[in-house]
Parts: C-alpha cells; sequence; structure tokens
C-alpha cells in the first residue's frame, strides 16, 4: 500500500522492505453511503490481505481485520445488493505470486471463519447443532486442533508417490514449491503400505491431495535469525514469516537450510478412503506417515471444546511451535456434507482465535524518530518483556491522537502486546488504585517544537496528523532515505541491514543515496572495517569482513540496472510509493522528461492525482535532489525504463490501458501484462475513468467493482486470449 497523505508509521518485512501498517479507516466526520462504506471496507480489506499472503508481513491485527469483515457481512446482510461476486465475503483468503508457476488444487481450499472469543464460539456452536438437528438424529461431536501458525499447502500423490506441492494461494490455484517441499525431512516421498492398505476399491490409481502447514520450530527460528544477525541481515519478524518466505525461495539449497516441518490434517476428497470422520482421517494420515499433530480431541459437548480451548491457551508458550487458536470441526464426514459451505468457508467448522499475550511494564521514555520524509514519530521505550516468543522493549505510538487517544504517560505502567502476535503495541497505561493516581499526576506527552534530529522547526500541515521537519539537510531524514533505497522495492542491495547503515553514516562512509555508487565513499576498502554495532566474546566490536564487503558491493552494482521506476520509489519523493513510480517510469520512459515535465503533464497520467504532482515537481524543482539525480546518471545508474522507450504509436494496442485482476488459468498476470505491453498496450495497476479495459479472472475484487461502477468494458480470459493472438479487440 502506497503511502497515504497522513504518513503512517512503517514496519519491516521479512524481505526487508518497510510496509506500511494498515489501521482502519477513520471515522469519517460525515454519514457515508452503505455502498461507499462497503467500497471502503473491500479496499482495505483486500491491502490487509496482500500485505499477509503476498508479502509475509502482517500489517493488520487478526482482531482488526476480523472486526472489519464482520462489519462487511453485517453490512452486506442489512443491504443485499451490495454484494457481488467481487466482495472479501465472497473470496477465500490468499494470494497467487508470480515468481512459481501457478497450479490448480483438486478442490478449493476454503478459508474459515474466525471466533474471537468464547461467546462467538458458543454462537457457533449453537448455531451448529440447530441446524442439524432436522437432518441428523446422531449426535453432533466434534474434533479440536490446534490451530498452527504457519503457510497452507497441499501436496499430491499418484500411486502413493509424492507427486507436487503447492501452497494454497488464492484457494483455487497456488504456486508449485515441490523442489522446496522436497527439502522438507517429514514429508513422505512414499506413502506407508498400511495407510494404502487402508483405501477402497484399486487403492491409489488417482491423485490424493493432502492438506496441512508449513512451519518453521521455534528453536530453528531463533538459529536463523542468529545466522541473519551475524551476517548483517535483517532478522525475520516470527517463525510464521520465517516459514513463508523459506518455502518461496527460488534456491532450494536456500530452503533445505531452514529447517522447516509440517502438520496434516485434511484431504481435498475423502471418497476414497474408508474414513467416515475427521478422527479418522487424523488416523489414517498418521498410517501414512504424515506428520499429524497428536494435540487432537474428539468432544462430544460444549463444555469438552471449551476444555480443550483452555487446555491448548495454557500449553501455547511450552510448545516448539508457534499456534494462534484452536480449529473445531464437526467430527462426522456425512454431518459436514449436510451443513455444505458459505462463499469462503465450511459451515462445519470454525477458529477459535486467542487473545493476545499481554504484559506488564514500565513506560520509560516517549523517543522521537524522524522518518525519511522529515515525519516525526513517537516511539514507546519500556522496560524489557517477553511477549509472544520474543523480547519486546519500544513499539511506535503513530501519532500524537493516538497518544492522546490510549493517554499513556511517561513513568506509567502499560500493558503491551503483539497485534497479530507479530507486530509490538502499547495497549494503554494501567489505571488501578494507585496507578490511577500516579498516572493522573504525570504530564502529558506533547510533541516537540523543533527536530530533535536537526533542530529545525516542527510544522503541522492543516489536515494531517503528523508533524514534520521541513529541513531537506536533516541528518536524520538522510539516513532513513539511505535504509529506504536499499530495501527490497527500491533498489534491493542484499546485505545492507539498517544498522549497517545508521553506522556507514555514523563512519562518514556515506551522506546520500549517490555515495553507495561513488567509489571514494563506498568500495570495498571502506566497506571493509566498518564497525557493525555488535561486540564479539571478548568484548571487541565486530567489523564488516572482506568477503562480506565484496559481496555486498557486487549487490550495490547490480542494482545499477533496477530501471527508472525502482529509483523513483527508492530516491523519496513525498507520496510516490512502488507503484506510483512504475506509472511515472512507463509513462515518460526517463529521468529527463520526467524532470522536464510539467506539474500538469504528471497530474495527467492516469492513477496520479495533483497531491502526487505536486510533491513530484517540488522535488526535481529543488537543486539539491536534481544534484543528486545528476550523480546518480554519472554512476551509470540506469534513469529510463526499458519498456517505454521507442514506443510505436503504431502497435494494435497503442494507447490503450489494461488492468488486470483476478486469478487468470492460461496465464500468470505478469506474463499477460508483458503480452499486451508488447502490443502497445499500457498496464497499470488501479481503475480509473481513463481505463480502456479491465481483464478480470476469477476472484476478482474490488478493481472489477470499480470498472463496473465506471462503466469500464471487462473482458474475460478468452477475450484476452483473442486479443494477444489477433492483436484485435473483441467486437
Amino acid at each position: 500500500m502506497a503511502a497515504a497523505q497522513n504518513e503512517t508509521p512503517f514496519q519491516t518485512s521479512l524481505f526487508g522492505d518497510e510496509v506500511p501498517l494498515v489501521q482502519a479507516p477513520a471515522v469519517p466526520d460525515e454519514p457515508q453511503t452503505p455502498a461507499r462504506r462497503a467500497e471502503e471496507l473491500n479496499a482495505t480489506l483486500a491491502r490487509a490481505a496482500y500485505q499477509y499472503y503476498a508479502l509475509d508481513a502482517p500489517s493488520m491485527t487478526d482482531a482488526e481485520f476480523d472486526r472489519l469483515l464482520q462489519e462487511l457481512i453485517h453490512l452486506e446482510e442489512a443491504h443485499p445488493e451490495l454484494r457481488s461476486p467481487s466482495s472479501y465475503t465472497q473470496r477465500v483468503g490468499g494470494y497467487v505470486g508470480e515468481q512459481f508457476e501457478p497450479v490448480r488444487h483438486a478442490q478449493r481450499m476454503y478459508s474459515m471463519d474466525d471466533a474471537m472469543d468464547l461467546s462467538e464460539l458458543d454462537a457457533w456452536l449453537e448455531r451448529t447443532e440447530d441446524a442439524l438437528a432436522p437432518l441428523s438424529s446422531d449426535p453432533v461431536a466434534y474434533t479440536c486442533e490446534l490451530k498452527i501458525d504457519g503457510l497452507g499447502i497441499a501436496l499430491t500423490y499418484a500411486d502413493g508417490q509424492f507427486l507436487r506441492a503447492a501452497t494454497r494461494g488464492d484457494g483455487t490455484t497456488g504456486e508449485l514449491v515441490t523442489a522446496n517441499v522436497l527439502t522438507i525431512a517429514d514429508v513422505p516421498r512414499t506413502l506407508a503400505p498400511a495407510g494404502m492398505d487402508h483405501m477402497a476399491g484399486e487403492g491409489f490409481g488417482q491423485s490424493v491431495e493432502v492438506r496441512g502447514e508449513v512451519y518453521m520450530p521455534r528453536q530453528s527460528f531463533v538459529r536463523l535469525n542468529e545466522a541473519n544477525d551475524a551476517a548483517g541481515r535483517p532478522p525475520f519478524a516470527n517463525p510464521r514469516n520465517a516459514a513463508a518466505g523459506s518455502l518461496r525461495q527460488k534456491d532450494s539449497k536456500i530452503t533445505a537450510t531452514r529447517d522447516l516441518a509440517t502438520f496434516v490434517y485434511a484431504v481435498a476428497d475423502a471418497t476414497p478412503l474408508n474414513v467416515q470422520s475427521q478422527t479418522g482421517l487424523l488416523d489414517w494420515l498418521r498410517s501414512c506417515g504424515f506428520s499429524v499433530n497428536d494435540h487432537a480431541a474428539r468432544c462430544a459437548s460444549a463444555a469438552e471444546v471449551h476444555e480443550f480451548c483452555e487446555r491448548a491457551l495454557a500449553m501455547r508458550d511450552e510448545l516448539d511451535y508457534d499456534i494462534d487458536g484452536v480449529v473445531v470441526k464437526v467430527d462426522s464426514f456425512a454431518q459436514q456434507d449436510m451443513l455444505g459451505f458459505t462463499a469462503r468457508a465450511p459451515r462445519w467448522a470454525i477458529a477459535f482465535k486467542f487473545p493476545p499475550e499481554e504484559k506488564r511494564t514500565v513506560l520509560r521514555e516517549i523517543r522521537i524518530q524522524v522518518g525519511r520524509t522529515g515525519v516525526l514519530t513517537p516511539v514507546a521505550e519500556f522496560d524489557p518483556v517477553s511477549v509472544a516468543g520474543s523480547t519486546i522493549a519500544r513499539a511506535t505510538l503513530h501519532n500524537l491522537d493516538e497518544i492522546r487517544r490510549k493517554d499513556v504517560r511517561v513513568g506509567d505502567t502499560i500493558v503491551v502486546h503483539k497485534a497479530g502476535d507479530v507486530i509490538p503495541e502499547v495497549v494503554g497505561p494501567v489505571t488501578e488504585g494507585e496507578q490511577a493516581v500516579a498516572h493522573a499526576a504525570r504530564n502529558e506527552f506533547d510533541m516537540p517544537n523543533t527536530c530533535p534530529s536537526c533542530g529545525s522547526p516542527v510544522v503541522r500541515e492543516e489536515g494531517e496528523v503528523a508533524y514534520r521537519c521541513i529541513s531537506i539537510d536533516c541528518p536524520a531524514q538522510a539516513v532513513e532515505r539511505l535504509i529506504h533505497w536499499g530495501s527490497r522495492n527500491a533498489m534491493d542491495i542484499d546485505g545492507l541491514g539498517e544498522e549497517l547503515v545508521r553506522r556507514m553514516v555514523q563512519q562518514g562512509v556515506l551522506s546520500d543515496v549517490a555515495d553507495f555508487y561513488d567509489p571514494e565513499h563506498l568500495s570495498v576498502e571502506t566497506l571493509a572495517g566498518v564497525k557493525t554495532g555488535r561486540t564479539n566474546k571478548a568484548g571487541d566490536d565486530i567489523v564488516v569482513g572482506k568477503v562480506v564487503a565484496k559481496k555486498i558491493m557486487a549487490q550495490v552494482e547490480a542494482s545499477k540496472d533496477r530501471g527508472l521506476g525502482r529509483v523513483l520509489f527508492g530516491i523519496g519523493i513525498r507520496h510516490v510509493g512502488a507503484n506510483v513510480g512504475q506509472l511515472l517510469a512507463q509513462r515518460f520512459g526517463s529521468m529527463e522528461k520526467l524532470v522536464l515535465a510539467s506539474e500538469e503533464d504528471i497530474a495527467a497520467v492516469d492513477g496520479i492525482g495533483p497531491k502526487i504532482a505536486a510533491s513530484v515537481s517540488e522535488f526535481f524543482h529543488t537543486p539539491q535532489n536534481v544534484a543528486v539525480i545528476e550523480r546518480l546518471r554519472k554512476a551509470g545508474v540506469r534513469l529510463t525504463e526499458e519498456s517505454m522507450l521507442g514506443e510505436d504509436a503504431s502497435q494494435p494496442l497503442a494507447g490503450l490501458t489494461f488492468v488486470l485482476t483476478g486469478s487468470l488459468e492460461k496465464f500468470t498476470r505478469k506474463a499477460a501484462g508483458d503480452a499486451l505491453k508488447a502490443l502497445g498496450a499500457k498496464v497499470t495497476g488501479s481503475v480509473s475513468k481513463r481505463t480502456s479495459y479491465v481483464v478480470a479472472g476469477a476472484a476478482a475484487g474490488s478493481k472489477l467493482t470499480k470498472a463496473q461502477q465506471l462503466g469500464v468494458s471487462v473482458l474475460d480470459e478468452d477475450q484476452l486470449e483473442q486479443i494477444l493472438s489477433t492483436g484485435e479487440l473483441p467486437g
């Protein structure tokens, strides 16, 4: 998600890039129409799902996501005309990336509805039994299983032999990760005879697809982050992110070093099996040689379900893997069939989500952090405390409005947790008894009038929540810009961790982004010997070695060819995210043309409004910025976008703009986009009145809805194939 006007706080994803923290939309000053609110909810949920599934960087708490989803469900129940196939309520959570071959699952892999507390769980149990009462005379029993915090996987076997593995993806199509899964020790290559003997008829004449979770044990996670720290790489946020990133490695040799493991708990089609229940299925999976979690139980009543959930919560910290709840399923397959599915989830199962683990500590300081665009972000510094498997000592407080809302003051005893078991968060102060008296006596926090880094004035523009340092020479902004330049979605310089960049600035190696490519500033010789900020057992400073320095410099050299879009994102223009950088690069083709473009020319680009255009124009009218760009050009950094050079107006799709959305069966979206560009079309990521066509695949989302609202022509995959094969538009 690109930075909004009110600049959001950032977290670091598993790839080392900055990802904005998705928050619930602010309550508007004026009442919204149901249609407008539904559109906002769909957009917010889609962004958060992309952060979670595509980037493996959760940016919204599970509780907040579920609250917004429930709001959308209730809104559509009250206004059925708002429910469309593209609504998030009708979709399976997930994402199909483009770096692996897509593969269709034998049957759809559904999402699961959540119960956020015992009252919601009880309501589901009651609804389930009421629904089954007229359909089945058998008593209802449940299977309770631990909800593993990992990455969904589907394993296919033919004649008992391992055939392939795919991620869950969007539920219908996953990413083919067979080579990586083959490195996981507990995945059987051949199913045990006991499992095959239990099959009906001729056994595995047809392929069988089993489902489960890939996870990383906690001890393996600790070792991985220790290795990352020693090599100067950014740590993974949690075991789930580490497992997802490991499974999506292009090089399976890297995956093999990550010590992944699995738990299997489902099958796409139980018809060939002589089992009639989930309990029986788990036994069959064990007999085949799969790793099945031992903490599962058949429960005959709601009381037994409660007891299982309480036991699971109590054992949470004792396990060597992360869990975030309990999955409760109707045990009988016959009764499951009677209940069926909604558009996105089975009616016969629910996930009871654990509340975030909360700890108390003392708030010692609210420190101001200056970001790369000058935004001042207050950060809580508190006594270290262990929460959800790791020690935390700081958490962003976002902005002054948020501090006022929570009413936290330096010296307070505060409650902290990890939102979604990922992001450290201050819940609020403890205001009981003597704590309340002490809290009332403390001073409220206020933002400084001057920047703590450079002493320049701080301003708060009308309509913004953010306070901002207005000095372009602010050293804190320089550090953050340098860190951002090397991040994954910008110039992708592997090995440039945040702390290493800070140390290079402190030690005079770097001052602006052009210094990365200036041998007088950065070279193997200047990099080797830089203090990393860590010490060895003897207490001596650990410095960058020559081998590591050579690897980093090779990455710096490779980054020269990332292209104009990456440069525009990396250089730190306010309001220019990765998508906007690509739009500008595709429209103007070269830095020279963009610098000479008027503000009106920039605002005319599809997907770019006047606020972004003004920011871009102002940036290029600042002499210091132009000087840095000129140094980048002289150093050999590519400031063009090759796909737009030599554009031929005679091409059949010249002048047309396409947007691709949903899952395509015959193409990846990247392949389809490249093919359209080869015919002269422009392919963008947002729908507007200037969009010529939207190509909608399965599970198309808010882009399809917007196209329908704007009257933009919508094409299916067959029509896309016709365009690509003939170069002609459908009649």
